[in-house]
C-alpha cells in the first residue's frame, strides 16, 4: 500500500480531515480512496493515521483481511501516538478469528503504549483472554488491574469535594451566626463583587443552601462521577483550572443575569460535563468503559436539569448553569486532553519550506483560558442586568 507520492503535510492532514468526515457519513468507498493517497507519507503519524482510517474503511465494507493488513501495517511504521491503536484493533481481530492466545499478545503490545486512561479496558479484555484460555492466574492478575485502573487518582477532585463537604457539614452543627459568616466570606453577592470582591466567584462552589442538604450532597454526588474523568483526561494542574474558570464563568454569568446572591458547585459541574461533552466529540480522547458510559449520557442528564431550572423559576440559577455549561464547551474544545488519538491532534502549523510540524496544543489551551477571563472581566465590568434567565 502506497501513496501516489511525497505530499505537503497540509495537504496530507487536510487529505485525512476529509476522509475522515467521509467515514462519518458512512461513505466508506471514497473515504478509504482518501485515506490511501496518505498511506506511505514521510512523516510516521500521518502514515499511521492514514492506515487506521483505511482499516476501518476495509473493515466496514466486510473487507477483514484487507484491514488486517493495514492493520499490521501500522504496527509496523515507526512509533507514535497511535500506534497503540493498531496493535488494539489487530487485537480484536485475532479475537474474532479465534486465535485468541495472537489477540493476548497483540493486546499486550497495546497496552504497553496505551494512554494510562485506556489501559484498565485493556487489561479486563486480558482477563477474559487468560480465563478463556485457563490461565485463572493472569486473569486474576488481569482484573484486579482492571478494578484498580491505570489513571492518575483524581486526587484534586478529592481534595475539592472533601473541602465542600467539611464545610457542609459544618453548617448542619453550628450556630446560625457562623453559617452567616462563611456565607458572607464565600458565596456571591453583588455588593461584594460591587466592592472588588472578585475571589467570590471562585469560592461559590465551596459553599451551598443550609436550608436544603439534598443542593449539596446532588452537586458532590455529579462531581463524584464527572470530577474523576475529567481529571484522568488533563491531570491534576489543567483540571483545577478548568473546575476554577468553569466556576468563574458560572458565577459571572449568575452576577451578570440574575443579580441576587448564589451559593453552590452546580454551575462549575456544568462546566465539567461541558468540557467532557466536547472533548470527546472533537479531540476522541481514550475513554474508559464508565467514562464512555457517562459521556452518552451527558446530553440528557444536562436537557434534565436545565428544564428543571426553568420550571423551579427564581430558586434554580439556571444563568450559572448556563455560564458552566458554555465556558466548559469552550474549553472542551480549547484545552486538548491527554490521549487524544484523532486528527485534532494534527492541528499544527507549516513550516513553509515544507519541514516539520509545530504542534501548537499549549497556545489553543492559553487561548481557551485567556477567552473566558475576558469574557468574565467583561460580565463583571457590565454589572447585573434587567434580562433575567
Amino acid at each position: 500500500m502506497t501513496g501516489a507520492g511525497p505530499l505537503d503535510p497540509a495537504v496530507a492532514v487536510g487529505l485525512l480531515q476529509r476522509a475522515q468526515s467521509m467515514a462519518e457519513q458512512s461513505d466508506w468507498e471514497h473515504a478509504a480512496v482518501t485515506f490511501a493517497r496518505v498511506v506511505g507519507n514521510q512523516d510516521p503519524d500521518l502514515h499511521v493515521a492514514a492506515l487506521l482510517g483505511l482499516a476501518e474503511c476495509r473493515y466496514r465494507l466486510d473487507d477483514e483481511p484487507a484491514a488486517i493488513q493495514a492493520w499490521i501495517s501500522a504496527t509496523q511504521a515507526p512509533e507514535g501516538p497511535l500506534t497503540w491503536r493498531a496493535w488494539q484493533q489487530l487485537a480484536a481481530s485475532r479475537v474474532r478469528g479465534g486465535d485468541l492466545a495472537g489477540a493476548a499478545r497483540a493486546y499486550r503490545e497495546a497496552d504497553k503504549r496505551a494512554p494510562a486512561s485506556e489501559r484498565p479496558e485493556i487489561a479486563s479484555r486480558l482477563g477474559w483472554l487468560a480465563k478463556e484460555m485457563g490461565d485463572t492466574g493472569t486473569a486474576r492478575r488481569q482484573f484486579a488491574r482492571s478494578r484498580t485502573g491505570g489513571a492518575p487518582q483524581p486526587l484534586v477532585t478529592w481534595v475539592i469535594m472533601a473541602i465542600t463537604l467539611a464545610i457542609g457539614v459544618w453548617v448542619l452543627l453550628v450556630d446560625e451566626p457562623l453559617w452567616r459568616d462563611w456565607y458572607e466570606w464565600l458565596a456571591l453577592t453583588p455588593e461584594g463583587i460591587a466592592a472588588g470582591e472578585y475571589w467570590r466567584l471562585f469560592t461559590v462552589v465551596l459553599v451551598h443552601d443550609d436550608r436544603l442538604f439534598l443542593h449539596l450532597a446532588f452537586n458532590m454526588y455529579a462531581l463524584f462521577l464527572v470530577g474523576p474523568i475529567v481529571e484522568a483526561l488533563y491531570g491534576h494542574v489543567r483540571f483545577l483550572a478548568l473546575y476554577l474558570a468553569c466556576a468563574a464563568a458560572a458565577s459571572a454569568a449568575s452576577y451578570l443575569f440574575t443579580g441576587g446572591p448564589a451559593v453552590g458547585a452546580s454551575g462549575a459541574i456544568f462546566g465539567l460535563f461541558g468540557v467532557l461533552l466536547v472533548a470527546d466529540r472533537v479531540h476522541k480522547p481514550a475513554l474508559t468503559r464508565q467514562a464512555r458510559n457517562l459521556t452518552t449520557q451527558i446530553v440528557g442528564l444536562i436537557a434534565v436539569n436545565l428544564a428543571f431550572g426553568f420550571f423551579m423559576g427564581g430558586r434554580v440559577d439556571n444563568a450559572a448553569h448556563i455560564g458552566g455549561l458554555v465556558a466548559g464547551c469552550w474549553l472542551g474544545y480549547a484545552v486538548i486532553p491527554r490521549g487524544a488519538v484523532m486528527l485534532r491532534q494534527f492541528w499544527t502549523g507549516t513550516d513553509p519550506t515544507g519541514g516539520s510540524r509545530q504542534p501548537r496544543p499549549g497556545l489553543m489551551a492559553v487561548l481557551g483560558f485567556v477567552v473566558v477571563a475576558l469574557v468574565v472581566s467583561v460580565a463583571v465590568m457590565l454589572g447585573p442586568t434587567d434580562f433575567r434567565i
